[in-house]
């Protein structure tokens, strides 16, 4: 296999982003994922229910599907600022129904609902692995994924001659489990499959938060592997970004007296208003209790958040060739042109005049490309974690990710030298000198 990459550290980096989505089929396994990724560069793994630690070094907690690190330098104190990386950590899909069994036509099915907003059309005919957490009786929560388990067929085109069909989301999209055997003692295939997965007994199992996850693992291609393809990109692409601009930034004893946080939050495909989405109190309380810490009382706090800075990171739209009218013709992104930086004047993004100049800024000295979107005017855009964080804070932020296509797919499709020049600007950003 090659690609565009021209160093094997590049090479291995983009080998290893693909084992993080393998490794991360729901929100709750990406920040598991990512904290025991930083546990192992070092960070302390902490509980928010424990007093908080704002000692120089790093630091990571997990909320449900939610994963906060911070990174205290040496020289933090009252006076410091934040530098954030906001992203995060679910994509669209079907959720599991709390009664997830369901048979109809001697099949055993999946009781499911639409998360967020999937292409339902590309959800079709793909294994699928149920994923994410479920609860025991005992009050224990455990990471799941029953791998490759269910599929949502297409209907043959045989029995649906038009070839445009369009699928009743309450019933067209109930995945296939098993063949039922009517002989069989009363059991529940769902909760079978969750026990097996997990080494459990059916009977253990009392409640879960489980999505369905697409099982092919990402792969390169292209005449020279410059593209890349994976589910759940939106928006692994930009936890992974930050959590290795972490990685690096702490490794290289980033220079600077800010404390440096990565805040990948659940929820986002839904509204984000959860405990640990981005309207939530999951960042505050970080910020907070980090400042607080380090001797900042709420008048410092408050000067500290007008001094602080937030990167919002998600997946931006690059120009599709076969439908180009669908993109502002001044403003088209192109995979493989360099991280974009993504404008609203309606405030679907947070990006303004001040954060642009400084983000596009660093990209300029960290000798990353950089593109502009903008959307059509006849085509509303869809909205991020930025102007969440930017209402609820008062810190500046700008909107940026890398630019996609087929976003909200089972399978997205990017360019590989784009992923990591992401990685080198949010580590830029961060202050990390190995850029």
């Amino acid at each position: 296999m090659t690609n565009s990459t021209s160093t094997p550290a590049a090479q291995d980096s983009l080998d290893d982003f693909r084992d993080f989505i393998a490794a991360s089929p729901s929100s709750f396994h990406a920040a598991d994922e990512v904290a025991r990724r930083l546990e192992h560069s070092g960070f302390t793994i902490h509980d928010e229910k424990d007093a908080w630690d704002a000692a120089p070094g790093g630091h990571v907690m997990v909320r449900g599907g939610a994963v906060m690190a911070w990174y205290v330098p040496e020289g933090a104190g009252a006076e410091s600022a934040f530098r954030i990386v906001g992203a995060h950590t679910d994509s669209p899909g079907f959720s599991v129904k709390p009664n997830p069994d369901s048979t109809r036509s001697g099949w055993d099915q999946v009781a499911v609902e639409v998360y967020g907003g999937p292409i339902i059309r590309s959800w079709f005919d793909r294994e699928l692995t149920l994923a994410g957490r479920v609860v025991t009786r005992d009050g224990r929560e455990r990471l799941v994924s029953t791998g490759p388990i269910a599929r949502i067929p297409n209907l043959a085109i045989h029995l649906e001659r038009t070839n445009d069909f369009t699928p009743n989301l309450q019933e067209h999209l109930q995945p296939i489990l098993s063949a039922h055997d009517a002989s069989a003692p009363a059991f529940s295939p769902v909760r079978t499959a969750l026990a097996t997965a997990a080494d459990l007994r059916p009977e253990d199992i009392v409640s879960f938060e489980l999505i369905t996850a697409d099982t092919q693992r990402g792969e390169y291609f292209g005449p020279d592997g410059q593209f890349f393809a994976a589910g759940r990109m939106d928006n692994l692409s930009s936890v992974y970004a930050g959590m290795r601009a972490m990685e690096r930034a702490s490794a290289s004893a980033a220079q600077t007296s800010d404390v440096l946080v990565l805040a990948a939050f659940d929820h986002e495909e839904v509204g984000s208003a959860s405990r640990a989405g981005a309207a939530g109190p999951i960042l505050e309380d970080v910020l907070t209790r980090t400042g607080t810490a380090l001797g900042m009382d709420t008048e410092a706090l408050r000067r500290s958040f007008t001094r602080s800075s937030c990167v919002s990171a998600d997946a931006a739209h690059a120009v599709h060739p076969n439908y180009a009218a669908k993109h502002d013709a001044g403003h088209q992104p192109a995979i493989g042109l360099g991280p974009v930086t993504k404008i609203n004047g309606k405030q679907r993004y947070a990006t303004d005049a001040v954060t642009r100049a400084r983000w596009e800024s660093v990209c300029r000295d960290a000798g990353v490309p950089v593109q502009q979107f903008v959307g059509n005017n006849d085509v509303p855009c869809g909205s991020t974690i930025g102007p969440i964080t930017a209402t609820r804070l008062g810190i500046p932020t700008v909107d940026v990710g890398v630019p996609m296509l087929s976003m909200h797919s089972a399978r997205e499709m990017i360019g590989v030298d784009d992923q990591l020049w992401l990685e080198h600007a949010l580590a830029a950003y961060f202050g990390a000198t190995d850029h």
